[in-house]
């Protein structure tokens, strides 16, 4: 008997594994990255003559539950029509039966990849901002992501904003999403038609979502809504101020003060990341809008209002925010002075 090589063993099972688009008008080209329900392909749209991003279930994972939850999670992001949410194209099954859908192809660098070569705090919270504002966007149509973290977020080649990943989104007000294209979606397969499951896929209980990043309400199974994300955004600020995830016990109680991480954060900038991160949903900001809003302020040296400054602190930043006109108004003296000595003498 002849013995495969590991080699061969490796390839047999990628040949077996990868899904079979014979009969689409796409052609893999190379595999991107997978996660629990499936895998993402860089595909060749041939009718089109375009590069797309491809969503495909796992081979072993047919279960018309999971093609509902996929289809459903291609209906979700085609309805939230923003510049922060990838577009989707088409949605279809292949072959060998397994759902699909195809996507705007978007290249760039996951938000902690961005973060490891830019320093700066300002143009961190900047790409922050566009964050908090399209889940604000998601939020006012009704749909709570519950997976928000660094590696969920895309900065595009143009320097865009991207949030990824609502395979676990919630809807928690189906009425509230607009009409759109999306609601014509339907699966192309010669044998099924599946529709979208219910908002309640996942009964409360359930915990999804990720560690570090997670509610503590969503790591109990509790009920969330949209301040569950906003805590998610806080821990993902919490990231970018100080290039570590917020490391919790299981109680969510010994998150360190970002200030005792890196010293160099402003007491305002703390402050607005531990209002986002409060264990009590009625102790953070009400909205992503409201959290955005703050963030702006941060960019603007403006005061925020999950922080009272004293005296010498709104000295401080007005000193910094209108430096240019200080240091102007400085000069001007100095030559006041150096001239009237000179006259004197």
């Amino acid at each position: 008997m002849k013995w495969l090589s590991d080699q061969k063993l490796d390839h047999l099972r990628k040949v077996v594994s990868e899904p079979d688009f014979s009969g689409t008008k796409y052609s893999i080209i190379k595999e991107l990255g997978s996660g629990g329900m499936g895998a993402v392909y860089l595909a060749h749209d041939r009718e089109l003559d375009r590069e797309v991003a491809i969503k495909v279930l796992r081979e072993t994972d047919l279960s018309d539950d999971t093609k509902r939850r996929i289809l459903r999670e291609a209906q979700i992001i085609a309805q939230l029509e923003h510049p922060g949410i990838v577009p989707v194209h088409d949605v279809g099954s292949t072959e060998d039966g397994r759902v699909y859908y195809a996507m705007k192809f978007v290249r760039g660098n996951r938000l902690d990849e961005y973060a490891a070569t830019v320093r700066t705090p300002g143009d961190r919270l900047r790409k922050f901002k566009s964050v908090c504002e399209t889940v604000a966007f998601a939020h006012a149509h009704g749909v709570v992501h519950r997976d928000l973290k660094p590696q969920n977020i895309m900065i595009g080649s143009f320097g865009e904003v991207l949030v990824l990943d609502w395979g676990i989104a919630k809807v928690l007000s189906p009425t509230s999403l607009p009409d759109s294209e999306a609601d014509t979606l339907k699966l192309r397969s010669t044998n099924t038609t599946f529709s979208p499951t219910p908002s309640h896929v996942t009964a409360d209980g359930t915990i999804i979502g990720t560690r570090h990043y997670m509610s503590p309400e969503q790591a109990r199974g509790e009920q969330i809504d949209s301040r569950t994300d906003v805590y998610s955004l806080g821990a993902v600020m919490y990231f970018l101020l100080t290039n570590t995830a917020p490391a919790t016990r299981s109680d969510h109680s010994s998150a360190a003060l970002p200030r005792a991480v890196e010293p160099s954060i402003s007491k305002a900038a703390e402050a607005v990341c531990l209002k986002a991160m409060a264990l009590e949903r009625r102790d953070r900001y009400a909205s992503a809008d409201e959290l955005s809003t703050d963030v702006g302020h941060l960019l603007d040296a403006e005061p925020v209002s999950a922080y009272r400054e004293n005296i010498l602190e709104k000295t401080g930043r007005w000193l910094g925010k209108n430096r240019f006109f200080v240091l102007l108004v400085l000069a001007y003296l100095i030559m006041r002075i150096f001239f009237i000595f000179t006259a004197r003498d």
